[in-house]
């Protein structure tokens, strides 16, 4: 008989619990675009009608490992989010300013 995932983690160790959240929190915080947007609940055709442009742009976009800061700039704000990017280093993290504003073409 299957039994509930709350049930399970209920009787797991409290680091065991903190250690799979831990675990979780990074993979959600690592998305591809494809997987951001699904989680986001919107289609290629949906994204497509956004951007103003075909369906089949949009796949080809979420497979490319590289893109302008602009073009995906434009994707994350399709999908109702801003884009920020973020250098880190061992003592901290800094956000770099001005890649993401309109008038800068990268």
């Amino acid at each position: 008989m299957a039994r509930k995932y709350s049930e399970l983690r209920a009787k797991m160790p409290e680091a065991a619990r903190i250690e799979a959240r831990r675990r979780a929190d990074a993979t959600i915080a690592r998305m591809a675009l494809d997987e951001l947007r699904e989680a986001r609940q919107m289609t290629q055709s949906r994204m497509a009608e956004l951007l103003n442009t075909q369906q089949g742009n949009i796949s080809k976009l979420e497979k490319r490992a590289d893109l302008y800061l602009s073009t995906l700039r434009g994707y994350i704000e399709a999908l109702g989010g801003s884009l920020e990017i973020r250098a880190t280093f061992p003592e901290g993290t800094v956000t770099i300013a001005r890649l993401g504003d309109d008038d800068a073409h990268v």
